[in-house]
């Protein structure tokens, strides 16, 4: 047998299942995408919906929020010498006897009110939600028929993903999911090792030993743990005995984040795929999120977003309105998914749509944030919406849950002031386009992965361009100390704005506000009434802006 599944093996499982997965229509329509880079790049087009949305809100919820203890729960648990093992030691049990597995049972959800939460998010001015089907930890916050480890079985009893699918889709949203867990097979490798120091050294914790026998008369009856740690595909060694050596191990050997399949895992690739078409066949998500750089596990990610497109134009009558979003995608296949930027922004406009994604928090919820008061403010989230719209690009934006499904006082009132300035200001924001140039003044944004801790806070000479139906949209990040706006791109004989202008508004007003035009920039008085408001939108009219 082959190392990892052939794309005629997954084919034939695809064809195979079709009928059980409930979708005779996608079946018998016709298929113009082909699994491979060539024929993905050639037949795709970003549906409207997504460059007119801009602005997402993303539920990264799973068991690893009920520590409240912040990202990597799952994995970093593991490793002695890590605060996050000591917390759970002290917590919970050593892992030894208290895995991971033991923090899906205690994943609750007691307080989760998927309706109140999804209204303020649509009040936020969010026009598309991303539920988080699975992490890196392997268990699926759905209905899953090839993974018994999932919410509606363990932990909540809910089906997360289509509860959140109903109520988005009720209040006008697009609905996507995102899937993480093609990296489970060697991010949960931890799970296998052990102490190297101290009273229990040498002693494996719980994913080496437990098998499906040894959940009898348990809460875990009836299941493998084995399929959620993904099995033995990369294991300590023994006879490490420091921290030291055991972290450079892990560091050498487990983080393994290119996309390839596990060499000697097929079975993985063959689950992932199964579970991965699943989630797409039941829940019809007009976007698919995947945290991988390019396609996920090489040949089966090709197949699902061949598998996803195709289906997607049988829902649609023909036309294409899925989105599948992956990270630092070689230049010449971008033309065929989304990119998404982890955390970072671009420099300039860029020619096909992007997406940033980020949090207020970290991944998972942390609760020293909000002990801390120390989230991204609401200004500072709609700077970034505003910079990264200008540019071509969506912002999804997480707001951690707790275990038990709420948020927080701090996150709320986060998304309260994000919807107040969305509710006068959207207008420049929802179904714009780029304007002949993103902006001006003197801060710089750097593109890349991670970089958005580079950016300084804006002044305000820094202003946006957006354009929509005949208007330009100029928005100011900062408050002028005069109450004046001197936006230069729009100054007397200006190559980019070479038209008259003829009507400035507040956006959200329709009163005229009194401007002039100078060799330095036209320059508009601004209503003192939205002084202290984060940025300020104004509505430029004229023959030829726009």
């Amino acid at each position: 047998m082959p190392q990892q599944l052939s794309r005629r093996s997954l084919l034939q499982a695809t064809a195979a299942t079709m009928g059980a997965a409930g979708l005779p229509a996608a079946q018998a329509a016709p298929s113009p995408f082909k699994p491979a880079w060539d024929s993905i790049v050639g037949g795709y087009r970003t549906p409207d919906w997504f460059r007119d949305a801009k602005f997402g809100i993303w539920s990264h919820w799973s068991a690893q929020c009920v520590p409240e203890m912040g990202d990597w729960y799952a994995r970093e648990m593991y490793i002695q010498g890590n605060w996050q093992h000591d917390h759970h030691i002290k917590t919970y049990g050593h892992p030894t006897q208290v895995g991971f597995m033991e923090m899906n049972n205690r994943w609750k959800a007691e307080n989760w009110n998927p309706e109140a939460l999804m209204d303020l998010y649509a009040k936020a001015g969010a026009k598309y939600f991303v539920s988080l089907a699975n992490h890196h930890d392997n268990f699926d916050a759905y209905d899953s028929k090839y993974h018994a480890w999932n919410s509606v079985r363990v932990g909540p009893k809910k089906d997360i993903v289509g509860t959140w699918a109903k109520l988005a889709r009720a209040k006008g949203l697009r609905f996507g999911v995102s899937n993480h867990s093609a990296h489970a097979w060697h991010w949960l490798a931890p799970a296998y090792g052990y102490d190297p120091e101290g009273p229990l050294a040498g002693q494996r914790y719980d994913a080496f030993k437990l098998t499906k026998a040894d959940g009898k008369g348990k809460w875990w009856e009836g299941l493998d743990p084995q399929d959620l740690y993904t099995g033995r595909n990369m294991v300590m060694p023994d006879g490490i005995s420091t921290v030291r050596t055991a972290k450079e191990w892990h560091e050498r050997n487990d983080r393994v984040w290119d996309e390839k399949a596990p060499p000697h895992n097929p079975a993985f690739t063959r689950q992932w795929f199964l579970r991965c078409r699943d989630l797409i066949d039941s829940y019809r998500p007009d976007l698919v999120y995947f945290d991988n750089s390019g396609l996920p596990l090489g040949q089966a990610g090709l197949d699902i977003a061949a598998h996803y497109y195709n289906a997607s134009m049988a829902w649609h009558g023909g036309k294409m309105e899925a989105v599948i979003n992956a990270k630092e995608i070689p230049h010449e296949w971008r033309g065929g998914v989304v990119e998404d930027v982890e955390r970072g922004q671009r420099a300039d406009i860029e020619p096909l749509p992007w997406q940033t994604c980020t949090c207020i928090g970290e991944w998972h919820y942390k609760r020293s944030y909000f002990d801390g008061h120390s989230y991204k403010s609401a200004a500072s989230v709609i700077h970034r919406l505003v910079d990264i719209v200008s540019k071509n690009g969506n912002l999804l934006l997480s707001i951690p849950q707790r275990g038990d499904g709420s948020i927080d006082a701090d996150e709320r009132k986060i998304l309260e002031g994000i919807g107040e300035w969305m509710g006068r200001n959207g207008e420049a924001i929802h179904g714009t386009r780029p304007w002949r140039t993103f902006g001006e003044g003197p801060t710089r944004i750097g593109g890349g992965m991670f970089s958005e801790n580079q950016v300084k806070d804006f002044t305000a000479q820094d202003i946006r361009f957006t354009a929509k139906a005949g208007a330009l949209y100029a928005i100011g990040l900062a408050w002028p100390t005069n109450g004046v706006m001197r936006i230069a791109a729009l100054a007397q004989d200006s190559a980019l704005a070479p038209g008259a202008i003829e009507r400035v508004e507040a956006v959200g007003s329709t009163d005229s506000l009194p401007f002039k035009r100078t060799p330095h920039g036209l320059e508009v008085r601004l209503p003192e009434g939205l002084a202290g408001t984060p940025a300020i939108g104004l509505k430029v009219r004229g023959p030829g802006l726009a």
